[in-house]
């Protein structure tokens, strides 16, 4: 077993999905991790996934990840100071600047030696069995130094990040929590007001229920308890945007309720210039992009069978989109592809049976 680039061994603190996670992506390596949790079920499991081992009695670890809920980062993190004063210490929490405050609000000691970061990906499970040692591969992974950080200690966390398979960013704490606010924090609490216009809707408005509501009340199902972590720990980047996102829902009112269509489109081009703005595969430029939708019978098999006559066609696959029909044993599924493939993946999948459309 090697410790790495590291030259001793990995310690996680907080063995569910995060954690269990980065042990998963650090053993790849063959990176020694030692696991910490005090639900010591979680340590099991994790190790049993074949994370880690549970922390031994003795020993110092060269990194320490700390990967607990948000209200915990701020005492776990000074702990891990504290005790290991030959190592460095990250945390993966969402939120920066607030830890770094209750850090120095606490006088922990050589804060030189910590240096927050926040790997972009997750999912709406939690625990270790959601573990994946690929969840943080092609991600974004923030890195975010304070003023007193340590050339040494940074290279170290981006050293981390590229070993789980993520791209490293760097940027400064508070405009980390204002980036997370506008692309993270934001857009979950306003799926969650969509999903919860639908939780006491008559049972025959939710059988019309298709894709679209899907997609946008997805991320709605992650934890309450952990949400409310997050949100209350970025509060003045999350209620700067809600004011924003308020002014906008007036004009939104406003429009409807006067007819006036201008202002109506003005709004609906403003949501499209944002879903454009997002970055494309690998960061790269948004590319067009068309959608091919093709009718599968709901039985072992097919989606087997539908991927490969797509693959036949010599066609790269983007996304996938999976919408049952509840009339008929059937399911539409959309193959997104680029644009300038569209035409191309139509004729190779017709010709071997499929009924498909766009």
């Amino acid at each position: 077993m090697s410790d790495g680039p590291f030259g001793r061994p990995v310690l996680v603190v907080g063995a569910g999905l995060l954690g269990t996670s980065i042990g998963l992506a650090l053993r790849r390596h063959g990176i020694e991790v030692w696991l910490q949790d005090v639900n010591q079920e979680h340590v099991r499991t994790a190790s049993g996934l074949g994370a880690g081992v549970a922390r031994p009695g003795v020993g110092e670890p060269a990194l320490v990840v700390v990967a607990v809920p948000p209200d915990l980062l701020g005492v776990e993190i000074g702990r891990a100071l504290a005790e290991f004063a030959g190592a460095v210490v990250t945390d993966v929490g969402s939120v920066k600047s607030e830890p770094l405050a209750q850090l120095r609000a606490a006088g922990a000691p050589d804060l030189g030696r910590y240096v927050g970061s926040h790997p972009m990906a997750g999912s709406e499970q939690s625990g270790p069995l959601a573990g994946s040692a690929s969840l943080f591969d092609g991600r974004p992974w923030a890195i975010t130094p304070h003023d007193e950080a340590e050339p040494a200690a940074v290279a170290t966390v981006v050293a981390l990040a590229e070993l789980c398979g993520a791209t490293p960013l760097s940027m400064p704490p508070d405009e980390h929590d204002v980036a997370v606010a506008r692309i993270s924090h934001v857009p979950h609490l306003l799926a969650v007001l969509a999903a919860g216009r639908l939780a006491d809707a008559p049972a025959d408005h939710l059988a019309l229920s298709g894709q679209g509501v899907r997609d946008v009340t997805r991320i709605a199902g992650g934890d309450p308890a952990l949400w409310q972590q997050i949100v209350t720990g970025n509060a003045a980047a999350v209620l700067q945007l809600l004011g924003e996102v308020r002014g906008q829902l007036d004009l939104l009112i406003d429009a409807v309720s006067t007819g006036a269509r201008a202002d109506l489109a003005a709004l609906l081009d403003r949501g499209v210039a944002g879903t454009r703005a997002i970055p494309g595969k690998h960061g790269g430029p948004t590319r067009p992009m068309q959608s091919v939708f093709v009718s599968v019978p709901d039985h072992p098999g097919e989606l087997a069978r539908l991927f490969a006559d797509a693959g036949s066609a010599e066609v790269n696959i983007e996304d996938v989109h999976i919408d049952h029909d509840p009339g008929r044993p059937v399911g539409l599924v959309e193959l997104l592809v680029d644009e300038a493939s569209a035409e191309q993946l139509l004729a190779s999948l017709e010709s071997r049976g499929w009924v498909t459309h766009r």
